[in-house]
Formats: C-alpha cells, sequence, structure tokens
C-alpha cells in the first residue's frame, strides 16, 4: 500500500523535517492550519493509534511537549492544540498514525466543529456500554 507518510520518511517525497530519531519523526504540514502546524509520527507504518501496542503509543505522544514547545517558541504562538483522528470519518486523511501539533494565536482565533449537547440519562447508558467494552 503506498502511503506518502512512508515516502517522505523514507526520502522519496519532500518533507520539511523539524525533529527526527531513530524511531519518530516530525515535519511541517504541507497544508497547515495555521503557522508552524506540524505531524509528529512513528517512522513505523501503522493506519490507526488502535493497531499501536501501548507503549508504542506513550512513545509517539511523549515526543509532543519538547517539539510543541519548540514550535510555539519559534512561531511566538499563545498556545496549541493537539488533535490524533483515526478513520477517514474523523478526517484522517493519510492513514499514517500521526499527531497535529498546530500553533494558536490569541488574535486569530479557533474554529470548532459544532457540539451537540447530550442528557444526562443518554450519557449513563451511553457511559455504561464503554464501561463494559473496557
Amino acid at each position: 500500500m503506498a502511503c506518502i507518510f512512508c515516502d517522505i520518511i523514507q526520502g522519496k517525497k519532500q518533507g520539511h523535517f523539524i525533529y527526527e530519531d531513530d524511531t519518530h519523526v516530525a515535519f511541517l504540514d504541507k497544508y497547515p492550519i495555521d503557522h508552524g502546524h506540524s505531524l509528529v509520527l512513528p517512522r513505523e507504518h501503522f493506519e490507526k493509534v488502535t493497531d499501536m501496542t501501548a507503549d508504542k503509543v506513550g512513545d509517539l505522544f511523549s515526543k509532543v511537549p519538547k517539539i510543541a514547545k519548540a514550535i510555539i517558541q519559534t512561531t511566538n504562538a499563545d498556545a496549541f492544540s493537539m488533535t490524533q483522528n483515526n478513520g477517514r470519518a474523523a478526517k484522517q486523511i493519510v492513514p499514517h498514525v500521526h499527531v497535529h501539533i498546530i500553533p494558536r494565536f490569541n488574535d486569530k482565533g479557533t474554529i470548532w466543529t459544532k457540539r451537540e449537547i447530550g442528557n444526562d440519562d443518554a450519557l449513563k447508558i451511553l457511559a455504561e456500554k464503554i464501561r463494559k467494552c473496557i
């Protein structure tokens, strides 16, 4: 299966790398939401975070604070958003696990998707069902 992120990691396609180690890389997003928007990902190909072991997920997320601090310092951002999408319905465009670090600026604002307010009874039932699956 062809993966553009694997191609970038292997040097077959251009990427603007900001971090590299033996198991992970980070590079600027080609289509940024804001200035400095970057992606952190494992060198090893996994489509979704649920395909990874807990240790590998922890290792991936352990890279985020150091990289985010550097992005915030460089861009003079006021804050950052961190997202990680899994599957097409979640807006995962490239099927290779990656964490978005998106700098946020007070003077620009942040747009979030529409939210629904659930009722307590429905939330209680849903929570019970999820607990049983865990």
